[in-house]
């Protein structure tokens, strides 16, 4: 029975690179039906014992330990700017104060509030009761959709969040609260309960309220000093990432600054998308108008270079924590980089080709111009274009054969395998993918001769010289 067979398609997405390679003796001879032109249509190599290496290449980006991007609290203007461009400065240093009177104004206000709320109850009768509720209530849904309003301009998702969190926690202690009141007012009204009670409850509610209200408006306040959150070296304007940017009402939490460094992705700095036209600085002068949200400075901390690589899902199941890698950058030219990968994602990505990829996070190590004991390469930027050749198996003394001579017959791997002057079609297992050489686990030992020329116009039982 005649078995069909085709050449084994060789794997698109993932080219290898870095075969270490023996010299391997290509024996020729050719089928009785020649072409007749220089090449025979079928050339012989001998199985040996090589050192190969399987190497998935993938795109890659250069990215930054963390950055984070200090925007405006309020609207104002740059009172100051007490950094330069490019500037290393440490966490916690002072690098531009913002002025606002409309920021001031709400902080005067809310602590006037709060000192009448703590003076309420006093001479309070019951036919005001109700009346107080109302007002109460009322400046209560004010200042929580205030504070939602400037929640809302704050780019960071994480941060954002965080704030809207401790808003809807304040919201929740006053309907609390306000329920005491309702409860202590009908207590009232049905003879249960004195008016002093009633009275005591909402003042707690108008104090607990005027508390909030007060906190929040000295927290922005107070954000309007805008202080490094990480480490690192400064530039103007926000990072203009698809990420978004971070804000500096991160003061407005307890934990100001730990927040914001915290809502920033450690290994990932994105290339810019976009910003202003050519020619057109996106920095914030000083004496400049800003508003809430407006990027003033970034600081970047590039202590430890990282990628961000896609692979491919038909290659990511190879890909583990600890495999090393080579890196090349467009930027330099002859350079090679060590890299070793620090985890892979669980949740995949559409890739730029509409392909289903997965992201790679790699540690980027030293690099090198040249070959052998180069010179060091000068340290790449965030945001850079790469290659990385991950290395993901290897096999040391293996038995191996070119890359052509396997195909696929009957749906598994097989080779031909040439016995006294005749083709066999042998079935093998495939270990080890290199550019050139392919590991043989089973079918085949090291010294035996296949075809890995012509596979496609050799038949069992053909005479082979």
């Amino acid at each position: 029975m005649r078995r069909t067979h085709s050449p084994r398609p060789p794997r698109a997405t993932r080219p290898r690179l870095l075969t270490a390679l023996t010299a391997v003796v290509v024996l020729t001879g050719t089928t009785a039906a020649s072409c007749g032109d220089n090449q025979p249509p079928v050339s012989l190599a001998a199985a040996a014992r090589n050192a190969v290496t399987e190497v998935i290449d993938a795109p890659a980006t250069v990215t930054a330990r963390a950055a984070a991007t200090l925007t405006a609290p309020a609207d104002g203007t740059l009172a100051s700017l007490r950094v330069q461009p490019g500037q290393r400065v440490k966490r916690g240093q002072v690098l531009a104060v913002v002025d606002s009177p409309t920021a001031q104004q709400r902080l005067r206000q809310a602590k006037d509030a709060l000192t009448a709320a703590k003076r309420a109850g006093r001479g309070v009768s019951t036919g005001s009761l109700t009346s107080n509720r109302r007002d109460t209530d009322k400046a209560a849904d004010e200042a929580f959709d205030a504070a939602r309003k400037a929640a809302g301009k704050i780019a960071d998702p994480q941060l954002r969040d965080a704030l809207l969190a401790q808003v809807t926690s304040a919201q929740q202690q006053y309907a609390a609260a306000a329920r005491s009141a309702d409860q202590a007012v009908r207590a009232v009204q049905r003879g249960i309960s004195g008016l002093n009670s009633a009275v005591g409850a909402l003042s707690a509610a108008q104090r607990l309220q005027a508390q909030q209200a007060y906190d929040l408006a000295k927290a922005t306040v107070d954000a309007l000093t805008l202080r490094a959150p990480i480490a690192g070296v400064v530039q103007p304007g926000g990072t203009r990432s698809s990420g978004g940017s971070t804000g500096d009402l991160a003061g407005l939490l307890e934990q100001a600054g730990g927040a914001q460094a915290a809502g920033i992705d450690p290994s990932v700095l994105a290339p810019a998308q976009g910003g202003p036209p050519p020619g057109v600085d996106d920095a914030v002068a000083v004496g400049g108008r800003v508003t809430a949200g407006t990027p003033v400075l970034t600081v970047v901390d590039t202590g430890q270079l990282g990628l961000l690589a896609e692979v491919d899902e038909t290659d990511v199941l190879l890909v583990k924590a600890g495999v090393t890698a080579t890196v090349e950058l467009d930027a330099v030219t002859g350079a090679t980089y060590d890299a070793t990968v620090r985890s892979v994602d669980v949740l995949p990505t559409s890739s730029n080709q509409g392909g289903v990829t997965y992201r790679v996070r790699l540690a980027l190590g030293a690099g090198k111009l040249g070959e052998g004991e180069g010179e060091a390469a000068p340290a790449p930027r965030p945001g850079m274009n790469a290659i990385v050749h991950l290395r993901v198996r290897e096999a040391a003394d293996a038995v191996t054969v070119p890359a052509s001579a396997v195909f696929s017959a009957d749906g598994r791997d097989a080779v031909w395998v040439v016995r006294d002057g005749r083709a066999d079609q042998a079935p093998v297992t495939v270990g080890v993918q290199g550019s050139d050489l392919v590991q043989i686990l089973t079918g085949l030992q090291a010294g035996d001769r296949v075809v890995v020329r012509g596979t496609d116009q050799v038949r069992d039982g053909q005479e082979v010289r």
